[in-house]
């Protein structure tokens, strides 16, 4: 398969944990014989400083006549520190989701083995977590329209949804859950709001068309709850923008470390695969930053593309690099393992076959030797 991809590294440690998935799709391409064109652009604050726009225009065509964009991350203290800021990093991804029409956006959180014991949770609670949520990702409050009086003491932020924005997730929800346990759950505020009202009865009438799966709701003031009493219990989660945005950040708390999260953005045209950790500007350009959620939304990316297998190599790959304790600082504070060197050894295992490398090509990695067999 060829596929061309646009790669917007952004800001902070966007640029170390982008490589390394970049790293890993070439592996992967050397293995099964695909082509993937990688072509990088600015994004974020980086572009604000060099082209005083989050979202050059140059960027923005590339994305729409790419197969795929993998992305970093944005943001920077000198934006985050300044409430006056007329123009902000964050922007720039909000218009390149509406631009390339990216209406869901896809977060799995999964309960890893070998990390039960990073989490802050107790292990009996997360043990077996497995959930993936749907989150909205052009409507609601992030999008709606934004008052401010005069003399800045009163504000407004407008919440708006729309039938047709409701049904379209909902479909993408019900359908992997019907390749999942058959479950979803509609986290709303019907209670207090009428757009949470017409999430409910439009959710309501179009699951008669999936038959199979099983609808229930909760507020999202519970559904917080419920994600760390039992996380277990949940399968697909549908909800609108805000309240995912919220809910899909505190469901890094069940596998240990927020540096193990990946994303799909997902829509009518080009898809976006990134990391939900942020730019964390502390650690740029220190190599202690996580790279796996970065590498696991580039699994993503190959699985939206239909390449199974290749997606699971990566995320085998993943799995067996935790369950050696090759990790970075995140999860490991007393013997971590770079970024770069994370990197390498994931790719490593999929150039060669998972299973044949021996416990000793890790032992060897823990002693500082050289990561290639």
């Amino acid at each position: 398969m060829n596929l061309k991809i646009a790669v917007l590294s952004g800001d902070g440690i966007g640029p170390e944990v982008t490589k390394e998935s970049v790293k890993v799709l070439k592996a992967v391409a050397e293995v099964y014989g695909h082509t993937f064109e990688f072509q990088e652009a600015l994004v974020g604050a980086i572009a604000i400083d060099e082209k005083e726009n989050p979202l050059p225009e140059e960027t923005l065509a590339l994305c729409k006549s790419s197969d795929a964009v993998l992305f970093g991350a944005i943001g920077d203290p000198k934006y985050d520190n300044n409430p006056d800021a007329k123009v902000r990093p964050e922007q720039g991804l909000l218009k390149l989701r509406k631009e390339l029409g990216l209406f869901a956006n896809i977060r799995p959180i999964t309960a890893y083995d070998s990390l039960l014991e990073k989490s802050p949770l107790k292990k009996e609670i997360i043990q077996g977590t497995d959930m993936v949520i749907y989150r909205e990702l052009t409507g609601g409050i992030y999008f709606g329209e934004k008052k401010l009086n005069e003399d800045k003491t009163i504000a407004s932020d407008l919440c708006e949804y729309s039938q047709i924005e409701i049904e379209r997730i909902a479909h993408l929800a019900f359908k992997a859950a019907q390749v999942r346990r058959k479950k979803v759950t509609l986290v709303d505020k019907a209670n207090v709001l009428e757009t949470s009202r017409l999430w409910r009865r439009v959710v309501t009438a179009l699951s008669k068309q999936y038959p199979d799966v099983r609808l229930d709701f909760l507020f999202v003031d519970n559904a917080a709850m419920q994600m760390i009493l039992n996380p277990s219990q949940f399968d697909v989660i549908l909800t609108e923008n805000m309240f995912g945005d919220i809910i899909s950040d505190e469901g890094s708390v069940i596998g240990g470390s927020i540096g193990l999260l990946a994303s799909a953005s997902v829509g009518d045209g080009t898809a976006l695969f990134e990391p939900i950790h942020g730019s964390y500007p502390q650690a740029t350009g220190k190599n202690i930053a996580n790279p796996i959620a970065s590498i696991l939304s580039a699994a993503m990316l190959l699985g939206h593309f239909g390449l199974n297998e290749e997606a699971k190599r990566i995320q085998d790959a993943v799995d067996r690099t935790l369950k050696n304790n090759i990790v970075s600082v995140d999860i490991n504070k007393e013997n971590p393992s770079s970024t770069s060197l994370i990197g390498d050894v994931i790719a490593e295992m999929i150039l060669v076959d998972d299973q044949s490398i021996s416990s000793s090509f890790f032992e060897n990695i823990k002693l500082g030797k050289s990561v290639y067999i």
